[in-house]
């Protein structure tokens, strides 16, 4: 039998009307997959967003924190220190004479024997952090002798200061001793230049490992077109390695710093713990001193009437003050090195 035209036609049509209908039922569902996914996706988005609210406030809470214990601590010094305040006065500061028994305090012979102790130390240890940081950050960043130099620095910051001052004291203090008789000064073997001693190689592993790891992140393409113009590896670490870093290794400086400032056991033990001043500066450097913290740790004890006692936490302030004050200086530094 033959078919017609518009039977033909009628049989096609209804193959036409489900593939509109699949495309419908098709888009439809799309829609309701990406509505689905935009739900899922701000429902995530929400999440995301209050644990970053949460995160940021603990941030928040614990950077309060800290600013309440420094406040809290600086209003204590404060208070504590205050009847020394009254009675003293800010000749405190100045006066060079501390004698308990007759109720005179002058704080001026710890400022020189901190600052004195502190500085000689610094000093002494920034060319040995320097040199550690650029050899390890630099020619051999690899293998066992920088593996065994990086664990040496850290076991040198993890040994308590006490063992560096009873070491000091059988070692060092009698090489100390015969040098003195070399010069011609009194061989007492403790003081400022023991302690000095002690404190540099204590600091050492602080602006050496900072040093170390800014070395290191200097990007390359800096220093590989350094050697393309011809740059030899002393040139590149003079002139693109210390330029790039110096803001970081001074930071280092001023860590160090701090903790030579802080320092109280190893420079208790060592620096003879005498409040006089002597006449010259060889005397004062080759012969025993004090410093603001071992005063306190050796006197604090023994403080039996309410100035004497306040006048020691008034030490405690003063050192405060004083570290902030080099702090600050050292910050505004770092920052004019930076934009320079």
């Amino acid at each position: 039998m033959s078919m017609s035209p518009s039977d033909t036609s009628n049989k096609k049509k209804p193959k036409k009307d489900t593939v509109a209908n699949a495309t419908v039922d098709g888009t439809i569902a799309g829609k309701e997959q990406m509505t689905l996914m935009k739900n899922k996706r701000l429902d995530l988005s929400y999440v995301q967003m209050k644990w970053e609210t949460v995160f940021r406030r603990i941030l928040i809470v614990m950077s309060v924190i800290m600013l309440i214990v420094v406040a809290g601590i600086l209003a204590t010094l404060i208070v504590q220190s205050w009847p020394s305040i009254k009675s003293l006065g800010i000749g405190y500061l100045w006066g060079k004479v501390w004698d308990p028994v007759n109720n005179v305090y002058g704080a001026f012979p710890f400022l020189i024997g901190t600052l004195l102790t502190s500085f000689t130390a610094l000093i002494i240890s920034v060319p040995f952090s320097y040199a550690i940081s650029i050899y390890l950050g630099e020619y051999n960043t690899k293998g066992w002798l920088s593996n065994l130099l990086k664990n040496t620095i850290e076991l040198i910051a993890a040994v308590p200061s006490i063992i560096y001052g009873f070491w000091a004291l059988f070692v060092l203090v009698p090489i100390v001793r015969s040098f003195e008789m070399k010069i011609g000064v009194a061989p007492y073997g403790v003081g400022v230049c023991s302690a000095s001693l002690v404190l540099a190689v204590m600091i050492i592993p602080y602006a050496a490992s900072l040093g170390t790891s800014l070395i290191r992140m200097v990007p390359s393409p800096l220093k590989e077109g350094a050697y393309a113009l011809g740059a030899t590896r002393f040139e590149v670490i003079r002139s693109v390695i210390l330029p790039y870093t110096r803001s970081g290794l001074f930071a280092g400086i001023l860590l160090s710093l701090g903790r030579a400032l802080g320092e109280t056991m190893a420079v208790t033990v060592l620096i003879g713990n005498t409040s006089a001043i002597a006449n010259s500066f060889k005397e004062v450097f080759f012969g025993p001193g004090n410093t603001m913290a071992s005063v306190i740790a050796n006197e604090f004890a023994e403080a039996d009437h309410p100035v004497y006692l306040s006048a020691l936490i008034e030490l405690g302030l003063v050192l405060f003050f004083v570290t902030v004050i080099i702090n600050l200086i050292g910050k505004r530094i770092i920052t004019r090195y930076t934009h320079h």
